[in-house]
């Protein structure tokens, strides 16, 4: 008999999230392969957090347009995760019989995956999102939920009152012992929000999946079934205090946000720490080069860019090149987008392999929210999908869309306004 290989504990990381709310940015990746900073994609954040906790063994459930995740993740040696014991393994939806069955539900994800669990006939198992940023020591987390002999620990954090309608919110005793939930709350008993991040113990984990995948008209989710379904039964749900920094960047102002909060150095989140590294897959380029006529400030420019013009509170990726006369203030600019001799960007979001014409401006006029889809354009934030090239001349306002892939030739006009869009054959 093969013997089982046991772990305290073994990590599943929920990143099969289409991340609708980011738009046009998520129409060819799911929200986890999002790049953020210069250099990392957003899952870079909770795979480090495991490796810095000690936890080597990470499935990674994955579902909605996985190819540049699973690029990414690869064996997961950037992480220190490609090992043989343990390490980390890519969990897509299971194929039964004769067709695959889609994830219903984070609940149901992991249901789907529970002989994973087995296999290392460990007694905790640690729930993560991996849409998050954030630097976080788990086994901390761990350690509490084993002392306080608890069915399932919940990590929260406290937010601002007046957002407290945006989350699922914990209410506690004075130990901490969870007594309700409230999912999105109008009037907020308190500002303690769930991160989605839980230790379970595993033998209750199987008991509620199990139970929970029974039932028809369940929606097979951690925060509205699960959770409530335990704290009925009377099992100890106990809340873990997190004071760090931690955003939810799942639309494109919050994303937008959190990397200019990089370039003004918010004290709570340090990049540049040695004692918790942010690993990632590895560029084999140069380092950047400034021209003669380059101007950079409060901005981070990746390897391999080249910077000839002027570049404002911006965040560069590897491999971009802004020509001569360019400007780009206020802005993200993704690998591989070329900005043209004298164009302009002014708050704006440029995906990876944009080419921008020349003598173009992007992100100028009136803050006009974008009359298709206003809860996700605004902001006055103009964002263009990947691989779309534009035209020279073109004058693009603020809170617009552009679609992945546009060509000069899908192009018929030299200006859009604010708040429009151009897409390329329907919708995003």
């Amino acid at each position: 008999m093969k013997k089982k290989r046991t772990k305290d504990a073994v990590a599943l990381i929920l990143a099969g999230g289409q991340g609708s709310r980011l738009g046009i940015m998520t129409k060819k990746l799911a929200k986890p392969a999002v790049l953020f900073g210069g250099k990392f994609r957003i899952i870079d954040f909770t795979l480090s957090n495991c490796i810095n906790s000690q936890i080597d063994t990470v499935g990674v459930l994955t579902q909605y347009q996985p190819q540049k995740l699973n690029q990414h993740i690869g064996v997961g040696k950037h992480w220190d995760l490609d090992r043989l014991n343990g390490g980390v393994e890519i969990l897509p939806p299971h194929q039964k019989l004769e067709k695959g069955e889609w994830y219903k539900g984070t609940a149901n994800a992991v249901y789907q995956n529970l002989d994973f669990i087995r296999r290392y006939s460990s007694d905790h198992v640690v729930i993560l999102s991996g849409d998050h940023i954030y630097k976080m020591d788990y086994s901390s987390m761990v350690k509490y939920h084993k002392e306080v002999n608890a069915d399932v620990t919940v990590s929260v954090m406290e937010v601002p009152w007046e957002d407290t309608h945006r989350f699922g919110i914990i209410n506690m005793h004075d130990n901490g012992r969870i007594y309700e939930f409230e999912e999105k709350p109008k009037q907020a008993k308190s500002n303690n929000a769930s991160m989605g991040i839980y230790v379970f113990k595993r033998s209750a984990l199987e008991k509620y999946l199990i139970s929970d995948e029974n039932k028809e008209d369940s929606n097979n989710d951690f925060g509205k079934n699960i959770l409530p379904d335990m704290l009925n039964d009377g099992c100890i749900i106990q809340g873990y205090k997190f004071n760090g920094y931690w955003k939810d960047v799942g639309t494109i102002k919050s994303y937008w946000e959190a990397n200019m909060e990089l370039v003004n150095r918010v004290p709570d989140f340090n990049l540049y720490d040695l004692n918790w590294k942010i690993y990632t897959q590895s560029y084999n380029m140069p380092a950047h080069v400034v021209g003669e006529k380059c101007l950079i400030t409060e901005s981070i420019v990746g390897v391999g860019s080249r910077v000839d013009g002027i570049v404002e509170r911006s965040i560069i990726f590897p491999g971009v090149h802004i020509e001569e006369g360019a400007v780009v203030k206020d802005s993200i600019i993704m690998s591989y987008t070329d900005v043209e001799r004298d164009c302009e960007i002014y708050k704006s979001i440029l995906s990876e392999g944009v080419k921008t014409g020349k003598h173009t401006k992007i992100g100028i006029g009136e803050d006009i929210q974008n009359d298709s889809k206003p809860d996700i354009y605004n902001y006055g934030i103009t964002v263009i999908g990947e691989n779309t090239e534009l035209l020279d001349e073109m004058t693009i306002g603020k809170n617009v869309v552009i679609d992945c892939d546009i060509t000069p030739q899908d192009i018929t006009s030299n200006t859009i306004e604010s708040g429009k869009s151009l897409y390329k054959g329907g919708d995003c």
